[in-house]
């Protein structure tokens, strides 16, 4: 489990491919990994992984063939990732609780610079949209951001400037595309709603 709020952006050092997979060495610039064992979960542009092994300034994790088709941001050499280790249970929770596991894909419509802010326009896939709902959360690239508008699948969230500065979003631009994760509380509401029927 991940707060969503962003560590440290590192970048992807190596890629062998393993029968489909990958194997990722990803480079780390100021995340502490003293404390990180083999097992532990990082999270990598929101997606949940398992470290396998590290050094003080890297970690080796495998990505199935599977994870690499539903996910973005995974295969390019020296592509800059948000890094998140996973919540101790005396951490704070400064964004929402955030699994790691990407819902979907999403598409930048648009990148504005509003002077104070920057505003971000997403389309989702459409089966996501039923759970995207003003002032909710959700996770881009395992940032945790408040949604501030809704228009059938396409969303807007503000970036204040240490966002763009701690996280790899300052590299956005119309038509890249983005790891969405959606706030896990409105599914299990779908879920419940479900049985109670």
């Amino acid at each position: 489990m991940f707060s969503g709020i962003i560590a440290d952006i590192g970048s992807i050092r190596q890629a062998i491919d393993r029968d489909g997979g990958l194997r990722l060495a990803i480079a780390t610039s100021t995340l502490d990994l003293s404390d990180v064992q083999a097992g532990d979960s990082i999270a990598v542009n929101g997606i949940c992984l398992t470290v396998i092994a590290h050094t003080a300034d890297s970690f080796t994790v495998d990505v199935s063939r599977e994870t690499l088709n539903c996910t973005e941001g995974l295969e390019a050499i020296g592509e800059p990732v948000n890094l998140e280790k996973a919540l101790r249970l005396a951490d704070r929770l400064g964004g929402h609780l955030v699994s790691g596991h990407v819902d979907g894909v999403g598409e930048v419509i648009e990148f504005t610079d509003l002077g104070e802010s920057w505003k971000l326009d997403v389309r989702a896939p459409r089966a996501l949209a039923k759970y995207i709902a003003i002032k909710g959360s959700i996770a881009i690239n395992g940032i945790s951001l408040t949604i501030n508008q809704v228009t059938g699948n396409e969303f807007s969230v503000n970036l204040i400037p240490h966002t763009l500065l701690m996280t790899n979003l300052k590299n956005l631009r119309a038509g890249s595309r983005v790891n969405l994760e959606v706030d896990m509380i409105a599914r299990y509401v779908e879920r419940m709603m479900q049985e109670s029927q």
